[in-house]
């Protein structure tokens, strides 16, 4: 089984970069963030017409999460996460595909930092931790993959003071994506590839995707069910470099079936 998360930028705008890499990798599951369309603009025909079922939760401008299944229809289980009845911003997607649980979630940026969207960014990390943690309590095989807005650790950005004050590498940014960790989930990229330099996000601005100034925003966690399933991770960086790109590149692993 192939799982890949793919932070789109705008499913609408990149449809035909986002058909041709399904064409390409043909990955079994996928999760789909920033879609930057209502529900009424996911385009669910052309996804249909590339052999994928999806589910989505779309909202006008910004954010949007869907998941997608290849020759199949994802069961949905769950949208947003509980705890703030005040949050109508669309981060959170939940849903049955061939056996595993798959949640596809889009984080807050936080910027800028200090301030209110730091303190919602926190708050959100708390959230999904609460949630994580009752998933991982009932021993279920789940996936939480998506763009976590956060960089782990300083190996996964390249060389730079640029970014000292963003909320990406803030010291409790990293120490969410730790808690994370350290109750259970495996960071599977960094699992397969435990010494590498990993990119996964390259901004528009400044020739960074030129210059390779990467940084690693976009994972993929197993619960312990799963962790012992995976098999093989990596980054599909050449679909960063196609004509009309997302600055995000798919990540995928594959676990066995």
């Amino acid at each position: 089984m192939r799982i890949a998360t793919f932070n789109i930028n705008g499913v609408v705008r990149r449809l035909e970069n986002l058909t041709a890499w399904l064409g390409e990798s043909k990955p079994d599951i996928v999760c789909l963030q920033e879609l930057k369309a209502t529900d009424a603009e996911f385009p669910h025909k052309a996804i249909e017409a590339a052999g994928y079922g999806a589910v989505w939760h779309g909202q006008s401008a910004w954010n949007g999460v869907a998941i997608l299944a290849r020759g199949g229809q994802p069961v949905l289980t769950r949208v947003g996460l509980e705890g703030d009845p005040s949050d109508k911003q669309s981060r959170y997607i939940e849903a049955a595909v061939s056996g595993v649980l798959v949640a596809c979630l889009y984080a807050p940026n936080g910027n800028p930092q200090p301030g209110p969207k730091f303190d919602y960014k926190r708050a959100w990390h708390d959230r999904l931790f609460r949630h994580a943690s009752d998933l991982a309590h009932a021993d279920l095989p789940v996936v939480l993959a998506g763009d976590y807005n956060i960089v782990p650790e300083p190996r996964d950005i390249y060389p730079t003071r640029s970014y000292d004050d963003n909320a990406l590498v803030q010291p409790e940014s990293r120490a969410a994506f730790r808690k994370l960790l350290g109750h259970g989930w495996l960071d599977a990229l960094r699992a397969i590839h435990p010494q590498q330099q990993l990119f996964t996000f390259w901004d528009y601005r400044r020739n960074r995707w030129q210059r390779d100034a990467g940084l690693r925003l976009d994972h993929i966690l197993l619960s312990r069910v799963l962790a012992d399933e995976l098999t093989d991770a990596g980054i599909d960086r050449d679909v960063r470099g196609m004509e009309g790109a997302s600055d995000h590149a798919p990540v995928w692993i594959t676990l066995r079936d």
